[in-house]
This record gives C-alpha cells, sequence and structure tokens, in this order.
C-alpha cells in the first residue's frame, strides 16, 4: 500500500471519549472502529506508576493478541509501548471482558509473520512505516 491508497480513518471516536464509551458500554459502543476490532490496554506508567489507558487496534493469533505500536508512523514510540517495555504486565479490556495480559515484542521470523497479519486487519500499518525510520514494534499480548 502506498501513501496514495492510504484510506484516512474516521475519527469522530478517538483518545479519551473513546475510552470512556467503551467503558460505559462494555464496547457496545467502541470496540469495532472503522472496521476492525478495539480493545482498552491499560498499562503502568513508567515514570508515575498510574495506570495509563489507551484503545488500541488488535488481531488475534491464537490465544495471542496483537498490537501494533504505530501512532501513524510518528518517529517516537507510544507511550503505551514505553511503559510496556518497563512494566510488562498489563490489562486489557476486550468488550465487557478483562483479562490481565504479559507482553512482549515479536521479533525476527517471528515479527514478519506477525506484521503480515497485522497489515491484513489494517492495510494502514504498512503506509505508516513508511513515515518512520523506527521499526514498527508488533506486541504480543499474552494472557496469564
Amino acid at each position: 500500500m502506498h501513501e496514495s491508497e492510504y484510506r484516512p480513518p474516521d475519527l469522530s471516536l478517538i483518545g479519551a471519549a473513546h475510552i470512556q464509551r467503551y467503558l460505559e458500554t462494555d464496547g457496545a459502543d467502541g470496540h469495532e472502529w472503522n472496521g476492525v476490532p478495539i480493545l482498552l490496554l491499560t498499562t503502568t506508567g513508567r515514570k508515575t506508576g498510574e495506570p495509563r489507558t489507551s484503545a488500541l487496534i488488535y488481531g488475534r493469533h491464537g490465544p495471542d493478541y496483537l498490537v501494533v505500536a504505530s501512532t501513524g508512523g510518528a518517529p517516537r514510540h507510544p507511550a503505551w509501548y514505553l511503559n510496556l517495555q518497563a512494566h510488562p504486565e498489563a490489562e486489557i479490556k476486550v468488550k465487557a471482558e478483562h483479562s490481565r495480559v504479559i507482553a512482549r515484542t515479536a521479533v525476527g521470523d517471528e515479527r514478519r509473520r506477525l506484521w503480515d497479519i497485522a497489515t491484513g486487519y489494517w492495510p494502514n500499518y504498512n503506509v505508516y512505516q513508511g513515515r518512520t525510520s523506527r521499526l514498527l514494534p508488533v506486541v504480543v499480548l499474552s494472557p496469564v
């Protein structure tokens, strides 16, 4: 996918408003966004130790959840990813279900395989990768 093929997402439900609606409705409003599923990831702030929640596109690979630290191809990793590097234990909410997870970044051949899965459900990741020199991390969230 080239930048000219990029389809901008509908941003009418993003950020704190997205998280709030998702929580209020157990995902009935907010689990699907632009045709893809969304989970809520709660990490521990690496500087504050406080819980931080992000709404993220996800896919599945067996029992694991896959998320990509893309931030639309920004030059820096998103805060939630940096938090997971410091504290890999986290919580996800998928619709009404809460689960504890442990996060790890896929590398090598595994990353290439999981990248193909991720771009299958959100092709814009290829465009985002083209916008930055950093390798966009594919994060595996495994239930504990």
